[in-house]
């Protein structure tokens, strides 16, 4: 019954903060309850992106799958602070993170430390990253050959002269490929996992009649510089290799484009190539680091062709990729022997990304070994970041760590109730 002419909007303004009050104190009190009596023998420990350049820092039980607590920052004495309070920690699982190293040295001295196998591996892929980007020039080696190896083209009909243009080879191959295949038998998932190809691709492929209805890239489409072409070579052949020259040079002779067109137009001429000649960019730094780790068995036909041939012209990457391939090897193995050489190969690499990683992996030896021969990762602590990233955008960024904390190890003890 609503007195006194108030609305119901009106009492539900005054009755809802106090609600809300009794539910925090409610959850509050559960939650350090549950957390006082509780002390996992596998703690996971990882941090998180809390807001802007603030990280957070959260626990959870790798035995039960269940969150801990969560706080912000990654200091290593608050970290030593819990552990102290909660004895009985016998493995911790961790990141390279030297805070965190203190933090479990100082507050559980007696617990086994295992650097996680996913961070291992990232440390790894970063500085494979690092030195593809000092050794730039040498990734266009990893481009197919120029076109004047390729064998001389016959006379063919106004039709087809796009199988003159690498788009048109690489279509033509991928069209031969997934008919071979997927004749034989073979369903379009398993022909897309061995081509490293989508499946709805190789489907496209599997319903054509000719590779011409699927090239993915038609001939070059006519430009405002062709009538230009014949200029422009004339120029670099006498020497000019200035696009902003060449540029001030055609504005006199009526061409209306910017400069950025005849700097990308003449790109091909400092690789040697024809001005129409189609062409592909050469890997990213980032690009050959995913091909380096990516495993042997795992890479499709484009890596394939076009690796062995970098590999070749770069020895450092070549020494990089064989390093990487032995640490793999360690860890599908679940085999640490091979580890002190392998460090020793890193320090005597002479690539600096490598020796960093040697000398900051030789600090944190033996959890380095734990994580390669141990089952024990941090799969589950990322999980558990996720939740923490959703229940973020949940709150719209408005609510403190403390309510942050309580959502996050309730509603995983609520999932795992009903679970049971």
């Amino acid at each position: 019954m609503i007195t006194h002419g108030r609305s119901l909007a009106q009492h539900r303004a005054t009755v809802t903060p106090f609600l809300a009050e009794f539910r925090f104190e409610t959850l509050t009190q559960y939650v350090r309850k549950w957390a006082r009596f509780i002390t996992p023998r596998v703690l996971g420990v990882d941090d998180f992106a809390l807001y802007g350049d603030t990280y957070g820092t959260i626990l959870v039980d790798a035995t039960t799958r269940l969150p801990l607590t969560l706080w912000e920052g990654r200091e290593a004495e608050r970290l030593g602070r819990w552990l102290r309070q909660h004895p009985g920690v016998e493995v911790a699982c961790r990141d390279g993170s030297l805070a965190y190293r203190q933090g479990i040295t100082a507050g559980a001295p007696d617990a086994v430390q295992v650097s996680d196998r996913f961070h291992l591996w990232q440390g790894l892929s970063r500085r494979v990253q690092d030195i593809a980007s000092a050794h730039r020039g040498c990734l266009p080696a990893a481009l197919p050959p120029m076109s004047e190896t390729d064998p001389a083209p016959v006379e063919e009909p106004v039709e087809n002269t796009a199988a003159d243009t690498r788009a048109g080879r690489h279509a033509r191959r991928l069209f031969e490929a997934v008919q071979v295949l997927t004749r034989s038998g073979r369903s379009h998932s398993s022909v897309a996992r061995e081509l490293g190809l989508d499946r709805r691709t190789v489907g496209k492929y599997a319903r054509a009649h000719t590779w011409q209805e699927v090239m993915r890239r038609p001939p070059r489409k006519p430009s405002s510089l062709d009538p230009y072409f014949d200029y422009l070579q004339q120029r670099w052949d006498e020497g000019q290799h200035s696009a902003k020259i060449l540029h001030e040079e055609l504005q006199t002779k009526g061409f209306l484009g910017h400069y950025q067109r005849v700097k990308m137009v003449v790109a091909p001429l400092r690789r040697g190539l024809p001005l129409d000649e189609p062409r592909e960019r050469p890997p990213s730094p980032r690009e050959t680091a995913r091909w380096i780790t990516t495993h042997p068995h795992r890479r499709n036909l484009h890596i394939n062709d076009r690796l062995p041939r970098l590999l070749d012209h770069c020895p450092e990457l070549r020494q990089t990729h064989d390093l990487v391939r032995q640490f793999a090897a360690m860890l599908d193995n679940h085999d640490a022997t091979a580890l002190l050489g392998w460090l020793d190969g890193l320090a005597d690499s002479g690539l600096a990304p490598l020796v960093g990683l040697a000398r900051s992996l030789r600090e944190d030896q033996h959890a380095v070994a734990h994580g390669i021969t141990t089952p024990y990762n941090s799969g589950v602590n990322e999980g558990h970041i996720t939740d923490v990233k959703s229940q973020k955008r949940l709150m719209a960024g408005r609510a403190g760590v403390p309510l942050l904390r309580h959502r996050v190890v309730l509603i995983a003890h609520r999932r795992r109730r009903y679970a049971d």
